[in-house]
């Protein structure tokens, strides 16, 4: 069996977690809020956010607004904005990020290593040929090259354009 370790993940597991579910903190409305949870785009059943400890630059979390876990919850419009949404990401993250590739994987439950396991979330992982350098191999580290706000400032702006498309 091969083993995928990622010592980056540490922060979270020790990180003092906040009270209550983190995809249920936070009004919608409240720009500052939304900047400081991550979140890039607010739908009428979804919202997708920057995952604060990514395994890559660029790691969005799809999740519908609601609290559920299972996806027999999710009403057949949920499901739909919510693959929407995976969509969207891809094709945002393919044009402002150039990524060649994705991971979209969603954890149900504790057993399938689900961090948060009473919130469904879809993750997007974008990926590039050769992004797993030697640091990675050598020293157990994962090197992002950029820092969480400068992705969000580079994000940010392609999903108001691309909300302001699709309600156009």
């Amino acid at each position: 069996m091969e083993r995928l370790w990622a010592p980056w993940r540490m922060e979270f597991i020790l990180n003092e977690k906040p009270p209550g579910c983190i995809f249920c903190l936070g009004e919608k409305g409240d720009r500052s809020a939304e900047r400081e949870r991550l979140v890039l785009l607010r739908d009428r059943h979804t919202f997708i956010m920057m995952n604060r400890y990514p395994y890559s630059n660029g790691h969005l979390l799809v999740s519908p607004n609601r609290h559920i876990a299972d996806m027999g919850d999710l009403a057949d419009e949920e499901m739909l904005e919510l693959f929407g949404n995976v969509g969207l990401c891809c094709r945002v993250i393919s044009r402002v990020m150039s990524s060649q590739g994705f991971n979209v994987g969603i954890n149900l439950g504790k057993a399938a290593g689900a961090g948060v396991d009473d919130h469904l979330h879809v993750h997007v992982v974008p990926r590039w040929v050769g992004d797993a350098n030697f640091m990675t191999v050598i020293a157990d580290v994962r090197v992002m090259p950029e820092n969480l706000a400068a992705t969000y400032d580079k994000l940010y702006p392609a999903f108001l354009e691309a909300a302001g498309a699709a309600a156009g």
